[in-house]
């Protein structure tokens, strides 16, 4: 009944295709929005900014990228976090090269590099595909890492071979570093992921998700029609890459303030892998929902168990979210394959038309 669309008539093609067809989906943007900008900077504590609110914006945003190349252009890549290792690094030498940069602008830039990168290890996906592509990307996340720990120049010559996030100030606030707050960091983070959803959704939605989505479904055919493959699969790899790397660099910058290269291990990238899975490929709603469930789980595990009284150790605690998420990754390939999107899809479908049955 609250999706009621009755009395809402398309009359040209723009508002047919407009991103908020329904009214009611523009309000509920207008709610989220109200509590992102809001209610929770006046109302989160640092514990919430911290552990929930910044790292599901950041691990949304990796795994939009990655969406992006296995969601809507149907390539495989297990090299995630690699890629999320170039942006990091990237952004550390502008600011430590270059200290009068915006930092705004070097984490924005630091995803040039990233995607020069993955164009770079996205050329054998002109050749092989599916399961073949994917190790040729797991050869990628190999072989950068070994690249971040034995290129000293990366990391400054620092003895620990970490990269520390140096104090960065923007209009005279620090926005990064051990002096900026986290109210601070949480509107940047929401800035970025904001403008680069935005571009994302366009891009989906154009000439150019098309090519990609051609592509993903049958790139024979789509190749006889007069899509060029090598220009969809490369410009797929050089988008996600991007936003990848933009990622990497919110994550070292905006949250964990040190990295060292085990940091952007397999595991790393396996858990974007889940979130884009669960959340449900080619989609980019369901990044932000896969994100939410994925983040949220442990801290609800951890907290759960002291709130009811029950005691139980921490690798227990740690144990029951790998088993809870391989659960969730089984239950979502078997019962709904397209991820929480698709069951808010249905969920609102059957809202616009109830009570009336399906």
């Amino acid at each position: 009944m609250l999706y009621r669309t009755a009395g809402q008539f398309k009359t040209s093609y723009n508002s047919d295709q407009a991103l908020f067809p329904i009214k009611q989906d523009a309000f509920l943007l207008g709610v989220i929005l109200l509590f992102a900008l809001v209610i929770f900077p006046l109302t989160a504590s640092e514990f919430t900014f911290q552990t929930i609110l910044i790292p599901i914006m950041i691990y949304s945003l990796a795994a939009l990228g990655l969406n992006i190349l296995t969601g809507f252009a149907g390539q495989l890549s297990l090299g995630t976090a690699a890629f999320m290792g170039v942006g990091a690094y990237a952004c550390y030498k502008m600011v430590t090269l270059m200290p009068w940069m915006n930092p705004i602008v070097a984490i924005l830039f630091s995803g040039v590099f990233s995607a020069g990168v993955g164009v770079a290890f996205g050329i054998p996906s002109l050749r092989i595909k599916g399961f073949y592509l994917a190790i040729a990307t797991l050869a990628a996340q190999f072989f950068l890492v070994w690249l971040f720990e034995k290129w000293a120049w990366l990391y400054n010559y620092n003895a620990s071979g970490a990269i520390q996030v140096p104090n960065l100030k923007m209009f005279g606030v620090y926005i990064a570093g051990p002096q900026a707050s986290s109210v601070v960091q949480y509107f940047v983070v929401l800035f970025i992921v904001s403008l680069l959803t935005m571009v994302c959704i366009n891009l989906t939605r154009g000439n150019l998700g098309r090519t990609w989505k051609a592509t993903r479904d049958m790139d024979i055919a789509a190749e006889l029609i007069g899509i060029n493959l090598m220009k969809s699969k490369l410009t797929a790899f050089a988008v996600s890459s991007y936003i990848v790397g933009v990622a990497g660099a919110l994550f070292v910058f905006m949250w964990r303030g040190a990295a060292e290269p085990n940091l952007f291990d397999i595991p790393l990238s396996f858990r974007v892998l889940f979130i884009a899975i669960i959340g449900g490929l080619g989609s980019v709603m369901g990044n932000f929902l896969g994100a939410i469930l994925i983040v949220g789980l442990p801290v609800v595990l951890n907290l759960l168990p002291a709130a009811l009284g029950i005691p139980i150790s921490s690798a227990t605690v740690e144990h029951l979210n790998i088993m809870c998420i391989g659960s969730l990754i089984i239950f979502f390939l078997i019962v709904e394959p397209h991820g929480l999107a698709q069951l808010w899809k249905l969920i609102r479908e059957k809202l616009i038309i109830w009570p009336f049955p399906h």
